[in-house]
């Protein structure tokens, strides 16, 4: 299977990569991977397992041999890739199911596309800099301007990759707020004056450091949109967050939840929810509350097995869960005759992958953590664009040189 990375390296020089594949079907020795069971909503193409000079496992598609076996074409899609990153063409654009396309045809479509998109970002980078928006980046700053308490008439904060570890408690003084973006940053704890922004849309604070949300956040009962994930220590939410029923998105993934929050029960305008990656064990049976629900993403939890409420959600239109541990859940979510879409992914089985000079390759958690919700949101991405979703997939790591 072709491999795609974020970057292009120097061919001179040798570094050691982890990369992570999704395959159709199942692992090696597996019936799935022998071809035998449908995988993307039909017949599924044999596989050949091969190991190259470096011992390392492929899986080959037969109809395409040739995508690894010829240099050339390695070389060719590693050109095309590069071409479209320095384009900023995004993946899911020119990688359909796990392959590249490389046609010139193609390369002008997504170049048509991305023009387009990209006056779109135009407009908003435009809007950004209005004299409503407020915008902070970069690793020098550990700690906010002196001069933003006097512009209190700004409407969006947007805060990102910073040291910076407290929001000060003048933001009460913001009372035209509507935006607070504040991901990748390292802040440890959230001001209960962040209550008084009554007119708050959406609050961002993803991969920081927070162990806890205050519970005055239920007082801004406009919000619509609550994202905390990658924070990894957070455990739970304040019941006061019930108030909020105008939210429509929770994401509250990677963190270390035992359960569905009580107060997300009670958002019933809910239509995504995100927990995926915590400790979940089960699902609470009053589930089927969450009416509105659309988007359901819970793998990577310890679930072994799905409640019948969930046939209750009738707008549900996508279900994720890990299979590696479920043993039991109703056969009519995978029923092909309903909206719903029913992902099972398999966890990676090598969880100590290794470079060839026995090197381990170390992340950080929360930049792995940052790394796997972009490649699903790419993944699910092309999953909506399917008429029909794979059995499951299984996720592979591998080291590799470069």
């Amino acid at each position: 299977m072709p491999l795609t990375f974020p970057q292009q390296r120097d061919p001179g020089k040798s570094a050691g990569r982890r990369a992570e594949v999704w395959f159709r079907g199942g692992a090696p020795g597996s019936p799935a991977a022998a071809g035998k069971s449908p995988a993307w909503g039909g017949t599924a193409p044999a596989h050949r397992w091969s190991a190259g000079n470096s011992g390392q496992v492929r899986a080959v598609p037969q109809e395409r041999d040739f995508a690894l076996c010829c240099p050339f074409r390695i070389k060719e899609e590693w050109n095309f890739v590069a071409e479209c990153r320095r384009k900023g063409i995004p993946q899911a654009a020119y990688c359909k199911n796990g392959f590249v396309d490389t046609s010139a045809r193609l390369l002008e479509k997504i170049e048509r596309n991305t023009f387009a998109r990209q006056s779109s970002l135009s407009k908003e980078r435009d809007k950004r800099r209005s004299p409503f928006v407020f915008e902070l980046s970069g690793e020098q700053w550990t700690e906010l301007p002196d001069s933003l308490k006097e512009q209190t008439h700004l409407q969006e904060w947007h805060i990102t990759n910073t040291l910076i570890q407290i929001i000060p408690t003048y933001i009460e003084l913001f009372q035209a707020m509507r935006i607070l973006d504040l991901p990748k940053n390292q802040i440890s704890r959230l001001p209960a004056e962040i209550g008084r922004l009554k007119n708050l849309k959406e609050l961002n604070v993803s991969f920081n450091l927070l162990r806890s949300i205050p519970p005055e956040l239920g007082d801004c009962e406009n919000l619509e949109k609550l994202d905390c994930s990658g924070n990894l220590e957070l455990t739970e939410l304040p019941f006061e967050l019930s108030n909020l029923k105008q939210v429509t998105f929770v994401d509250i993934s990677a963190n270390k939840f035992a359960s569905v929050p009580i107060c997300v029960l009670r958002m019933c305008n809910l239509q995504w929810l995100d927990i995926s990656n915590n400790i979940l064990n089960d699902l609470p049976q009053d589930i089927d509350r969450l009416e509105e629900l659309q988007t359901f993403l819970l793998y990577k939890n310890k679930l072994t097995y799905l409640p019948y409420a969930l046939l209750n959600l009738k707008k549900l239109t996508l279900l994720v869960v890990s299979g590696d541990h479920l043993v039991e859940l109703p056969t009519a979510l995978c029923d092909s005759s309903t909206p719903l879409k029913f992902v099972s992914l398999m966890d990676n089985p090598l969880d100590n992958a290794q470079c060839q000079d026995g090197v381990e390759v170390m992340e950080s958690e929360r930049d792995r953590q940052c790394f796997d919700k972009e490649f699903l949101k790419a993944y699910l991405e092309d999953v909506k664009e399917r008429e029909s979703v794979p059995s499951y997939t299984t996720k592979v790591s591998f080291s590799l040189q470069l």
